[in-house]
């Protein structure tokens, strides 16, 4: 019996020396005040353009606020012969175009009309279209035959420049 405790014991010390020694990895700290703000991208939040057509002596201001596809701004028509026009724009975004309702003042009243812009290459393409008078707002008689290629071409601006003349 001695013999077989002193087997078990030696057995049990072998065991144990030939046990390799684990080493766990050191956990490194961070430090709590370094930024890791600074890679997020936000991608939900309204997204501004700012846009500018010169022809002759007239004008177009269009400021747009984007917020995942309900738009919203302000138009400026500057007009150097003719009354200008100053306003709201309200709508949404289809595809490439802008589908907006223009909201102005002009000649003292307060008038409102179907605008379209189809976007392209950083720009906006005005579309013309016949339209027809719908409870006092002119809206696209026929939304397929809007023609963006004949309409004014206005094109990214710097939006203070922008700011000012909506005003």
């Amino acid at each position: 019996m001695k013999k077989f405790i002193v087997l078990g014991s030696l057995s049990l010390f072998l065991m144990n020396c030939n046990k390799k020694s684990e080493t766990t990895a050191p956990i490194a700290e961070t430090d709590s005040l370094e930024d890791t703000t600074s890679a997020v991208i936000d991608t939900l939040g309204a997204k501004s353009y700012c846009y500018l057509a010169v022809t002759g002596k007239d004008s177009v201001f269009v400021s747009i606020d984007d917020n995942l596809g309900t738009v919203t701004g302000k138009m400026f028509y500057k007009n150097h012969e003719k009354d200008s026009s100053k306003g709201d724009l309200v709508g949404f975004k289809s595809g490439d175009t802008l589908k907006l309702t223009y909201e102005f003042a002009s000649e003292g009243m307060i008038s409102k009309r179907d605008i379209y812009f189809l976007q392209k290459e950083g720009n906006l393409m005005l579309g013309i279209g016949n339209q027809k008078d719908e409870n006092g707002q002119m809206k696209y008689a026929d939304e397929k035959k809007i023609a963006y290629d004949k309409g004014q071409k206005l094109e990214i601006a710097d939006c203070n420049l922008v700011s000012k003349a909506l005003k």
